[in-house]
């Protein structure tokens, strides 16, 4: 590896296990320090062992604002002030329809994905803004290829990843100059565990979906399902202000090729048919275009 972190502090929120341990594993491998925040504390003593004082954890509920700034605290006391911190945690909604759901159950359910998907994330971002902002860092969230196509989730799971979109936006201009606010979003991805939340059976995960790691390499343009090691130098090269010194605002699709369309050979007309079960990827490209970076 090339040491891109080497002497620097990172807080990954939900980190000990999928996409987030990905983000662990590189960023210790580059020379960081790494404090992460998640509730499995099995999965925590894992990594502690594997990386030792490399990594500290911290065992918490990333839906309250007490985990977030004991981790905070625990972490600058122990490491240091953070120079990047990213967000990882998240639950699924498997697709559900709105209207296979009791109004009641789809309440219970809203509230727990979107305190999970978006409200960890603000809140994550506000404990750890002072520490930041002495550093001059650099916050990265993860979205999903969900908040740019329909096929990426339901309407929870889409709309909340439309709302971490917002958040890279906004953050990102209110914590200018100091702090840099980009996002991820990750197509499928094989090798993780992402659950439901409990309104709609919290004991069912992606891994325990038949077939999802080919249906995965058949969406995309690389035909490929990815892995969180895939993933993770898409958010190396967001922190390091060395890689990425003038991108903010931005989220950058970690997918494979997932959206855009097929061309086949031309016909004898000139023609190029287009498969289209894939979508164009329109609103990334607006979104590379004019960015929440602009002023």
């Amino acid at each position: 590896m090339t040491g891109l972190l080497e002497g620097s502090v990172a807080l990954v929120v939900g980190g000990a296990k999928g996409i987030g341990q990905g983000v662990v594993e590189r960023f210790v491998t580059e020379g960081a320090r790494v404090g992460v925040l998640d509730r499995d504390a099995g999965a925590l003593d894992a990594l502690g062992c594997a990386f030792g004082d490399a990594v500290r954890t911290i065992v918490g509920d990333v839906t309250t604002p007490d985990a977030h700034e004991r981790a905070v605290a625990e972490v600058v006391e122990h490491l240091g002030d953070l120079d990047s911190l990213v967000t990882c945690a998240g639950v699924f909604d498997f697709r559900t329809a709105v209207g296979d759901l009791e109004i009641s159950r789809l309440s219970a359910a809203f509230d727990e994905l979107f305190a999970v998907n978006v409200k960890s994330a603000l809140l994550a971002t506000r404990a750890a803004m002072p520490s930041l902002r002495r550093r001059r860092g650099a916050v990265v969230l993860t979205a999903s290829v969900a908040a740019f196509h329909p096929e990426g989730g339901g309407v929870l799971y889409g709309s909340s990843k439309w709302a971490v979109r917002g958040l890279v936006v906004h953050l990102a201009r209110e914590l200018a100059p100091h702090v840099r606010v980009n996002g991820v979003a990750p197509g499928g991805t094989t090798g993780t565990s992402l659950s439901a939340p409990a309104a709609l059976d919290a004991s069912r995960t992606v891994a325990s979906d038949p077939g999802r790691d080919e249906r995965i390499a058949a969406e995309a343009l690389l035909r490929r399902a990815a892995t969180p090691a895939d993933h993770a130098g898409t958010y190396l090269y967001l922190v390091s202000p060395l890689l990425s010194p003038a991108v903010t605002g931005m989220v950058v699709c970690s997918d494979g090729g997932r959206g855009e369309p097929i061309a086949s050979e031309e016909d004898a007309g000139g023609a190029v048919e287009v498969d289209e079960r894939f979508w164009r990827r329109e609103a990334v490209g607006s979104n590379l275009r004019d960015g929440g970076g602009r002023s």
